[in-house]
């Protein structure tokens, strides 16, 4: 078992930043596909972007591409969303999930490609 846990959310202006932490444990995970989703009010969860646990390659959505980064720490089992440039329509609850890339048979846009799941941390933007 793998439990993740986010922090960092919050209220931010328009054009500010945020930095978005999942810790992990329960397992070591730095093999682990990290993926993070959003979920605004009344909305289906989007695929903001994923690090691919074997190359570290990541890949973003159109949406949030060239402003979100993320990256990973193995040595204190952490994943982070740099969120920079932020816009009201990044508002939403953001989750961070896990899985083993033997057992991922979704693609990794897909949230049922995901394992394990966070309790999600809100982000609010402001106009």
């Amino acid at each position: 078992q793998v439990q993740l846990v986010e922090s960092g959310g919050g209220l931010v202006q328009a054009g500010g930043s945020l930095r978005l932490s999942c810790a992990a444990s329960g397992r070591t995970f730095a093999h682990y596909d990290m993926g993070w989703f959003r979920q605004a009010p009344g909305k289906e969860r989007e695929f903001v972007g994923c690090m691919s646990g074997s190359t570290g390659i990541t890949t973003y959505a159109d949406s949030v591409k060239g402003r979100f980064t993320i990256s990973r720490d193995n040595a204190k089992n952490t994943v982070y969303l740099q969120m920079n440039s932020l816009k009201p329509e990044d508002t939403a609850v953001y989750y961070c999930a896990a899985v083993s890339p033997i057992f991922r048979s979704k693609p990794y846009y897909s949230p049922d490609a995901y394992h394990y799941w966070g309790q999600g941390t809100q982000v609010t933007v402001s106009s």
